[in-house]
C-alpha cells in the first residue's frame, strides 16, 4: 500500500512498550520489563520481518522511546517514523503532563521530537490529545501547515477515537491520518466510516487490546503494579485492578478458535481480524522483545481472516453499533 507516496508493508511496530519507565505524579503510565539493548534488537527484528513503520510518541517514556528508535534507525532512513505531541514530558524524571497544549508549543515540542529522533523531518506528526476540543485543534493544525511548508514534517494526523474530530479535520490539507482503536472486541463503526468517506490513512492502535489478545494471560493473571495495565485509567477497559476483566475474557474463549484459523497463532488472528475489516488498515501493536516481534510479523504471511471466520465471530461477539465514541 501507499502511505504518504512511499511503498510500505500493512503493519507497523507501536514503540509505547520500549520507552520503559513514565510517571504522571505518583502514577505509572509505563510499561515494566523493557530493557533498551532488548529493544533496539526488537526494533532491528522488525525490519527483518518487513516491518517498515514505527509509531512512537515524545510521551512514550517521556522521550526515551523516541530516543531508541533515533538510535536504532541512524542508517535506516527508509523506515518511516509516526510520533507524537501534545503531552507535556520531562527527561530527567520521567514525568509527563497533561497541561493544555496551545499553539506556541507547537514548534519547540517538533524541534524535541527531530532532535530525539535524530532526523530533519518527521514523516507523520500526529496530535495526542485524544478529546481536544475542535477549534483549539484547528489552531494547532495551523502551525503544523506552516512546519509542513518548512520542511519539518510530511503530514499530520490525529490520535484520536473522536469520529466527528477527525472528519472535521479531514477537510484540510496536510491532514492524512487518524490513529484509533480497533480491535476484535471493538470496531469503531463511526471512525470506520468517516476514514473510509474521507480517505484518511487508518493507523490501528491497540489492536492486541493492551495484550489481551496476546494470549499470555488468562482469568487469575495480575499485572505488576507499575504496570500502566494496573493503573486504573477510565480508559484501560481490558483490565480492571491489575486483573483480565472477565467479560473480555469471556469474549475471547468464545472466538479463540476461529482466529486461530488455519495455523494462525492468536495475535496472529488478531491483527488478521483487523486485515478483514480492510486491508488497507495498518495495525501498530506494541512490541518489547524480538520474540514477540517475530510472532507479530509473521501475521503478514496469512493476511486477513477468511470471510467465513470473519463473519461468525460477529456472530458471537455483540456490538453496540450506538456506542458513543469514546477515548480508549
Amino acid at each position: 500500500m501507499n502511505f504518504l507516496n512511499t511503498e510500505i508493508s500493512p503493519l507497523g511496530m507501536g514503540c509505547w512498550p520500549i520507552g520503559g519507565k513514565m510517571y504522571w505524579g505518583e502514577q505509572s503510565l509505563g510499561y515494566t520489563r523493557s530493557d533498551d539493548e532488548t529493544s533496539i534488537r526488537t526494533i532491528h527484528a522488525a525490519l527483518d520481518g518487513g516491518i517498515t513503520l514505527f509509531d512512537t510518541a515524545a510521551a512514550y517514556g517521556a522521550g526515551h522511546s523516541e530516543r531508541l528508535l533515533g538510535k536504532a534507525l541512524r542508517h535506516r532512513p527508509d523506515a518511516l517514523i509516526v510520533t507524537k505531541i501534545g503531552v507535556g514530558i520531562d527527561e530527567a524524571s520521567r514525568q509527563i503532563s497533561f497541561d493544555p497544549f496551545t499553539p506556541d508549543q507547537v514548534g519547540p515540542a517538533v524541534e524535541g521530537c527531530l532532535s530525539r529522533l535524530e532526523r530533519d523531518r518527521i514523516d507523520l506528526l500526529l496530535l495526542h490529545v485524544n478529546d481536544m476540543p475542535i477549534a483549539q485543534a484547528e489552531a494547532v493544525f495551523d502551525e503544523l501547515d506552516r512546519l509542513n511548508e518548512a520542511g519539518k514534517l510530511r503530514a499530520y494526523g490525529w490520535s484520536t477515537d473522536h469520529s466527528e474530530s477527525a472528519r472535521a479535520a479531514s477537510t484540510r490539507d496536510g491532514f492524512e491520518a487518524v490513529e484509533y482503536v480497533l480491535n476484535v472486541f471493538f470496531d469503531a463503526p463511526r471512525m470506520q466510516q468517516v476514514v473510509q468517506e474521507e480517505g484518511l490513512l487508518s493507523l490501528i492502535r491497540s489492536p492486541l487490546a493492551m495484550g489481551l489478545l496476546s494470549g499470555k494471560y488468562n482469568r487469575n493473571s495480575v499485572m505488576a503494579p507499575n504496570d500502566v495495565r494496573a493503573s486504573g485509567e477510565s480508559w484501560m477497559e481490558y483490565y480492571s485492578d491489575g486483573r483480565v476483566n472477565p467479560d473480555f475474557m469471556q469474549k475471547l474463549e468464545a472466538v479463540r478458535d476461529l482466529l486461530t484459523t488455519n495455523g494462525r497463532t492468536l495475535v496472529q488472528g488478531a491483527l488478521g481480524w483487523i486485515w478483514g475489516q480492510s486491508e488497507t488498515y495498518v495495525p501498530i501493536p506494541g512490541a518489547r522483545t524480538e520474540e514477540q516481534i517475530e510472532g507479530i510479523s509473521g501475521a503478514l504471511t496469512f493476511g486477513a481472516l477468511p470471510v467465513e471466520a470473519m463473519n461468525e465471530i460477529e456472530s458471537l461477539i455483540s456490538r453496540n453499533p450506538n456506542e458513543p465514541d469514546r477515548p480508549r
